[in-house]
């Protein structure tokens, strides 16, 4: 807080006092969490008729947790959105693994309403349209599947074979997209931006795939910087100004920085989705093996997959699509996907 002039003390450990601050919750092997968003957001606000607005989903009051032995974990953060510094204490809202379908769960991703969820031996998909009720839509066999990353209709994962496509535009029936599956050695996490895909390597380093035809992915670059990257556990993607960068959490390596675009080495890097020239840039020793990154700040995200509002458009009487309107986008009345030229 050395530019905070409302604080007293240059450098501080918390805003608060210990005595009214415990956001920690105590579980018996935690393997993953994910919030709906990582926006900021308001549960608490008036909604405003003229914005068209809809309320905002029961979900997004709750961080969720997978533990390998518990399963599912919510916990309702509300108390760090509600502007009393001194009520922020963290309980459990739910522990749930009926019949022990979750058992060995280690990653979630969520995507709306739908969560995602990896255990030992496959994949996991729970409807958490009402939070403190989840219900099992699907499972899927993989073999041991270690983290996984949602795009439109398509989940993205890498287990102990490598890296597939599951195509979820079904919730209740996900399908492995078959001759879409490429084999690698030590895939250990998975980042989706836009037309390519992110795959933590371990010792074979950054492992940069094609997936602007979802089902029909190649490998576009394995980067290891000179063998500089041989222990790559995460990757996370972020722009700052009109740059493109990876952080990469490299083990016993620590903490990595590739630059993938800019306007000397990329000039179409103002494109959707431009091609990629990674290029390591800054590194740093970590006093113990790097495990992961957090995600950068989405923006300019109204809604979620499942059409449900996050955030206010800009303009008086808009807003954004709803699943119904969304579904209008790409799938026929009966539920099968627009091709082409069938549909043109």
């Amino acid at each position: 807080n050395i530019a905070n002039k409302g604080f007293s003390e240059r450098i501080v450990t918390a805003p608060v006092s210990p005595l009214g601050h415990d956001t920690h919750i105590s579980t018996k092997n935690a393997t993953s969490f994910a919030l709906p968003t990582n926006m900021p957001i308001a549960p608490f606000r008036q909604q405003l008729p003229e914005n068209l607005e809809t309320p905002l989903h029961e979900m997004y009051h709750y961080a969720f947790i997978t533990d390998a032995e518990e399963g599912l974990i919510l916990v309702n953060v509300d108390t760090l959105q509600d502007g009393e510094p001194r009520n922020n204490f963290f309980e459990r809202s739910l522990t749930w693994n009926e019949d022990g379908v979750l058992t060995g769960a280690r990653h979630i991703t969520l995507g709306g309403t739908n969560a995602y969820i990896l255990t030992d031996s496959g994949l996991v998909i729970l409807d958490l349209d009402t939070p403190l009720e989840p219900k099992v839509r699907a499972t899927l066999r993989l073999n041991h599947p270690r983290a996984s990353a949602l795009q439109f209709r398509y989940l993205f994962v890498v287990d102990q074979d490598g890296f597939h496509v599951v195509d979820v535009t079904n919730p209740d029936s996900p399908q492995v997209v078959q001759e879409a599956s490429l084999p690698l050695q030590d895939a250990r996490n998975v980042y989706v931006a836009r037309t390519f895909a992110y795959v933590a390597g371990g010792r074979d380093g950054l492992m940069i795939i094609d997936v602007e035809r979802p089902e029909k992915p190649f490998l576009y670059e394995r980067f290891t910087a000179d063998g500089a990257i041989s222990d790559l556990n995460d990757v996370k993607i972020a722009s700052t100004n009109a740059s493109l960068y990876a952080y990469l959490a490299d083990g016993e390596n620590g903490l990595k920085v590739v630059q993938l675009t800019d306007p000397e080495r990329v000039p179409t890097y103002y494109g959707f989705s431009p091609d990629v020239k990674p290029k390591l840039i800054a590194e740093k020793h970590t006093h113990g093996p790097a495990l992961a990154i957090s995600k950068a700040l989405d923006r300019d995200r109204a809604v979620d997959e499942t059409g449900h509002q996050v955030s206010v458009l800009g303009r008086i009487g808009s807003r954004p699509f709803n699943l119904e309107e969304m579904h209008k986008l790409y799938l026929r009345e009966n539920g099968e996907v627009f091709s082409f030229p069938k549909d043109w």
